[in-house]
């Protein structure tokens, strides 16, 4: 793997990367037209990972309040346990689902024939990174997984600059990252270095990395960071750089750091292919990639893909905050995150 084969954010580029509405959207219903076949449906279906009051309740307002006749039904929980339940209905004939969002979703149920093609109108803006050429993912939401420092314990002329600054002595056993075996875990930032400094460097950067003893919290990268601003742990080493905002703005001890290059990853948006309510989860997509939609993605402290909306903390994106990011694609990380996996068991296990 090579870095060729990784789609990298840098700071000039996200701007210039708008493209025009493709034939495909052109032809696509309008939304009013969504909206009176929606409204005969009454309802939509959405399977999500998103933290429900901080950002789930605002959409379901704000969306119900504009279509009015439409409900939201949401399920939600973590990635991995709402998919089983996706692919568990389509293979028993009761598919209830009818969209669904998270950074690593679109691999497997593509697999199993369960994503739709869907231009939505509103993606028409969305860079073309940010998006699958073909219509069968549309990103909502952009994430950078950087480490964070409690800042109690690390002190500001000892922070780390870089990758290379983790393998002080002084942060063994002071370094702590979660245990989840995806893109936003340790596989994703194994997948950085070997793409950034090549297999062989990368190898060779990992093996002294492990020396560090680094802790791997059996939960999500949101515990991580909270376990770091607890004081349990100096570093975290992979964590959503918005949560460290959020956090930090609430006085907690914490803070992101720009190293780069930085895990870039997205809630991708699956419109489910034979769900129960097809037009009402065209209209919810719709509405999530239209500027109004990602305001209220804005005011929950998430970076919303639409670039015309952006953060309240504009760092946070690296074209603002002097750092850069590597993101595999879906079929790169369907191809390699067994391997990724591999590096991890074998070295920090």
């Amino acid at each position: 793997m090579t870095q060729d084969t990784f789609r990298r954010w840098l700071g000039s580029g996200l701007a210039a990367a708008l493209l025009l509405a493709s034939a495909a959207a052109a032809s696509a219903q309008s939304e009013a037209e969504l909206y009176e076949a929606a409204k005969a449906e009454g309802s939509v279906n959405w399977y999500t990972g998103l933290v429900q009051n901080q950002v789930v309740r605002p959409i379901m307002a704000g969306f119900e309040a504009k279509y009015p006749g439409i409900t939201i039904n949401v399920t939600g929980g973590r990635d991995n346990d709402f998919l089983t339940k996706i692919l568990s209905e389509a293979k028993a004939g009761k598919l209830e689902a009818d969209m669904t969002d998270g950074p690593s979703v679109f691999g497997p149920l593509k697999d199993a024939g369960l994503a739709a093609a869907y231009h939505a109108e509103n993606a028409a803006g969305v860079p073309d990174q940010y998006k699958d050429a073909n219509g069968e993912w549309t990103a909502l939401i952009v994430y950078f997984l950087v480490p964070a420092i409690n800042t109690e314990l690390v002190k500001p002329e000892d922070e780390p600059k870089s990758l290379q600054d983790l393998l002080d002595p002084k942060w063994k056993g002071k370094i702590a990252w979660s245990g989840e075996m995806t893109v936003g875990g340790p596989p994703g930032f194994i997948a950085v270095v070997l793409s950034s400094m090549g297999e062989e460097k990368g190898m060779a950067y990992l093996r002294e990395l492990a020396k560090q003893e680094i802790a791997t919290i059996p939960s999500n990268p949101r515990v991580v960071l909270d376990q770091v601003i607890a004081g349990q742990y100096a570093i975290g080493l992979v964590t959503y750089n918005h949560h460290s905002v959020i956090s930090a703005g609430k006085g907690a001890p914490v803070k992101w750091l720009p190293i780069s290059p930085a895990i870039g990853a997205m809630a991708r948006s699956v419109l489910i292919a034979g769900g129960p309510h097809p037009n009402a989860a065209k209209l919810l997509i719709n509405y999530l990639l239209s500027p109004e939609g990602a305001e209220v993605i804005r005011e929950a402290n998430y970076i919303p893909a639409n670039p015309a909306i952006e953060p309240k903390e504009p760092k946070l994106k690296p074209e603002n905050g002097g750092f850069t990011a590597v993101a595999p694609t879906p079929e790169e990380e369907k191809q390699d995150l067994q391997k990724w996996i591999a590096v991890y068991k074998e070295l920090f296990q």
